[in-house]
């Protein structure tokens, strides 16, 4: 198994990154690993987020709606 040490910008470890063909293998072994995964969203799915903002972006404009602080929308990504 190849696994690399990701370092922070003062140099600390702070993860790893585990090549797929390895990753998969260790799902095998411990079938619990795949709950950890996170799905990545369907292009219908990034469509839809992406109408549902901009129809948020214009009730901002028109003064409808509150624009959201900028630490809350970061969070969302």
């Amino acid at each position: 198994m190849s696994v690399q040490v990701i370092h922070d910008s003062k140099g600390n470890p702070a993860g790893v990154f585990i090549p797929m063909r390895d990753w998969n293998q260790l799902k095998k072994k411990y079938t619990d690993l795949s709950s950890y995964e996170i799905e990545e969203p369907s292009r219908e799915q990034l469509i839809s987020e992406l109408k549902e903002a901009i129809l948020e972006l214009k009730a901002v404009e028109q003064g409808v709606k509150q624009a959201r602080p900028l630490a809350d929308l970061l969070n969302e990504l």
